[in-house]
């Protein structure tokens, strides 16, 4: 059996293009994951950053689901420190409530953005961050069957048991997501550095739950698919520009495609970017196969969540159908 294969979406906006356009480019791709098998498509948590257009996650996340028909539709995340808990039960019991059966709600505990714009977000960062792990478990409460005498519920949500992910790209969330018996999900397309350490953690740890009797381990990568190879790494070189801009705390919009990437970027500048990026694939069909083929066999992975940058809405589109292709047959390792 194929292994389960996912999108996570940061609605880039492309330079020359608008929110709005990144939002409707949100939804045709769904459309087209959807057709061509993928489980689930989350959208990311981001704010004050001028290149991605789904800081209203929930909100998009139902523009996303009321577009598709079968597909899973979540959250990969919400920064759940941002967020009263109870607003979340709310939002989320909501769109299980338009949606049943199809939303997940992925959590993580940074502030997806600067310290200024969190502390717009939140007013006060005081324990934060530290009070994730008693977060998580109120918004299991309100999700739960309402008990007799509850007096705080979350309407819709109670009784809903929303599916709860845990993200992370450290140790931290690996022993969190193990200890609560929930799935996990790690961020290796942007943080790779602590990878094999968290996989091992998280399974060597993992407790059965309610909600999840193994361990299932998303593990991030970032495809760039085209008919050939060499299409391919040129239009990787968006996303290589992209990431290159936020060593340099230049963020803006999806920057097009270069023919040369070695004009722009230092021999530092590209160490830097290129260990960031260490789980890429880039390439035809038979060279992301390969590739995504090692990769399972390294991390181990219960399930693919392939993301990533591509300038052209066609091409992006293009890019997660081949790597669709690519996967099928593709195993899971046995746990």
């Amino acid at each position: 059996m194929t292994i389960p294969y996912s999108i996570l979406d940061l609605s880039p906006i492309p330079e020359g293009s608008t929110a709005t356009d990144a939002l409707n480019n949100s939804r045709d791709l769904a459309q087209h994951a959807e057709r061509c098998g993928y489980t689930r498509y989350w959208l990311a948590e981001h704010h004050n950053l001028a290149g991605n257009a789904s800081s209203a996650t929930a909100v998009v996340i139902c523009h996303v689901a009321a577009g598709t028909s079968r597909i899973r539709v979540g959250s990969g995340g919400i920064m759940l420190p941002n967020h009263a808990p109870l607003v979340i039960a709310e939002q989320f019991g909501t769109l299980a409530s338009l949606f049943p059966g199809r939303i997940d709600l992925g959590l993580g505990r940074a502030p997806g953005t600067d310290q200024l714009t969190a502390r717009a977000l939140r007013r006060d960062l005081l324990g934060s961050a530290d009070n994730f792990p008693q977060d998580v478990q109120e918004l299991q409460h309100y999700f739960a069957p309402e008990r007799p005498g509850q007096a705080v519920r979350a309407i819709p949500g109670s009784g809903l048991e929303v599916p709860i992910w845990i993200l992370g790209s450290s140790l931290y969330g690996a022993q969190l997501a193990a200890h609560f018996g929930l799935p996990y999900a790690f961020a290796s397309h942007f943080a790779p550095d602590y990878l094999m350490e968290a996989m091992h953690a998280y399974r060597s740890l993992f407790k059965p739950s309610e909600q999840q009797a193994r361990p299932h381990a998303g593990v991030g990568v970032n495809v760039i698919a085209a008919d050939t190879d060499e299409h391919a790494r040129y239009l990787f070189t968006t996303q290589l520009q992209h990431v290159t801009r936020m060593h340099r705390n230049a963020r803006g919009t999806l920057p097009p495609p270069i023919a040369d990437i070695d004009t722009f970027w230092s021999p530092q500048e590209k160490a830097g970017v290129m260990a960031q990026l260490a789980c890429t694939v880039v390439g035809s069909r038979d060279t992301v196969r390969a590739g995504l083929e090692a990769f399972i066999a390294k991390t181990g992975a219960s399930e693919l969540i392939l993301t990533g940058q591509i300038w052209d809405h066609r091409e992006r589109v293009r890019s997660f159908e081949i790597a669709a292709a690519a996967i099928e047959g593709l195993e899971a390792p046995q746990s």
